[in-house]
């Protein structure tokens, strides 16, 4: 047995702390609804009041200090009547936002305001061992919860008996459904890492119409989601004629929101779906490093952030490295386009617009986003070898 070997297997033995959430629907009764909704109410209370706070305690001092949430209860009784691990929860998020953002200003934005319209509901409660057992139990039909009791879900996926329940997160959608989304942590092993070869390494090229162009030519079939936006583009021109605030624009309203969400779970099913199915099939995938949010600034199309791609990438990222696969992201400034895919050379003379081109030196007819892909497969696996080295001579 080789050096190399014997170090994958001491690595696959060791063990890693992992963490899968299920979303499940929520049916409360009245009563449980009604508690729902004021801790939405306290939790953006609170954050709004900690954050003025947070200010005006800095502009006088220049000290960046966040209150607890027990400075408040005092003037705000409310907040005692629901769970105060939702309350601390807010306290925490609000730390952290203010964290990312001290340390990576150009990611992660300023802490801002919430308004009742603007942000999407939601709560976190963490699970707390007691004597009697744990806070947050998950039963067949439904989930217990701190002041809320046993609240009615559809469990579609029952989790496995060694996973520890760690919080859950309560979630209340546009069209007025509730979800619950429950975190579960687990040992797991870490897998043995996969040497990628050439002929299961697959470069991923971002398309405006075909979503990616892979290096082997092949593109996703998207949903079909061409009806629901010309269905979504009637109901909205029906609500334009309604008169704002009567019953039959609210009920307009609604319907637009229940499609907009349909939508959203198309685009999520097949994100989840086509992920899963590379990450299966591959060792490897190179993507460009490619900021979507600048990309949409210069496309005239539009679009470029409803497509998903980003989110894409990121569920292919932490499928492929469950498994000891690379995820490897290549330089957006690499000239993939340029290079001919067949000689190597780079044509500096082609325009932005060309969706195919003849190669100035060996005379290959290549396609712009198949060329792009297997060049994104070259110069990922280029990327990946040079750092295995690099890491070989410095140990």
């Amino acid at each position: 047995m080789t050096e190399k070997q014997s170090q994958n297997q001491t690595l696959a033995k060791k063990k890693a702390m992992q963490y899968t959430v299920v979303k499940i629907r929520l049916y409360p009764t009245p009563e449980q609804t009604a508690l729902l909704e004021k801790t939405f109410g306290c939790c953006r209370f609170l954050w709004n009041r900690m954050l003025e706070d947070v200010q005006t305690f800095y502009a006088a001092t220049d000290i960046h200090y966040i209150p607890t949430p027990a400075h408040y209860k005092a003037e705000a009784p409310f907040l005692k009547e629901v769970d105060s691990q939702s309350l601390c929860a807010v306290h925490q998020n609000l730390r952290k936002a203010f964290l990312d953002f001290f340390r990576d200003p150009k990611t992660y934005q300023y802490p801002g305001f919430k308004t009742k319209k603007s942000r999407k509901d939601s709560f976190t409660v963490y699970c707390r061992p007691y004597r009697t057992g744990p806070s947050i139990r998950l039963a067949d039909d439904g989930i217990q919860m701190p002041k809320l009791g046993l609240v009615k879900a559809k469990v579609h996926r029952k989790p496995l008996h060694w996973w520890s329940l760690r919080f859950v997160t309560v979630s209340k959608t546009k069209s007025g459904k509730y979800f619950c989304s429950v975190a579960f942590g687990y040992e797991a092993a870490i897998p043995e890492r996969t040497i990628p070869k050439k002929e299961k390494t697959l470069g991923l090229n971002f398309s405006l119409t075909r979503f990616y162009v892979d290096s082997e030519g092949d593109s996703p079939k998207l949903p079909a989601l061409a009806k629901s936006k010309e269905k979504l583009r009637r109901m909205q021109q029906k609500l334009s004629r309604m008169v704002c605030g009567s019953k039959n624009y609210w009920e307009q309203l609604q319907k637009i929101r229940l499609l907009h969400e349909r939508m959203a779970n198309q685009r999520t099913d097949f994100l989840h779906k086509e992920s899963r199915r590379i990450a299966n099939a591959y060792d490897a995938v190179c993507v460009r490093k490619t900021d979507l949010r600048e990309l949409s600034q210069k496309l005239t199309q539009g679009g470029v952030l409803d497509l998903g791609f980003g989110r894409f990438r990121e569920l292919l990222r932490y499928k492929l490295e469950r498994q000891g696969k690379s995820f490897i992201l290549v330089d957006g400034y690499s000239p993939a386009a340029k290079v001919c895919s067949v000689c190597g050379s780079v044509n500096d003379g082609l325009d932005a617009h060309e969706k195919s081109w003849s190669c100035p030196s060996c005379g290959a007819a290549l396609s712009r986003g198949d060329n792009t892909a297997k060049n994104l497969q070259a110069f990922g696996l280029a990327q990946f070898y040079s750092k295995q080295t690099l890491g070989a001579n410095a140990r």
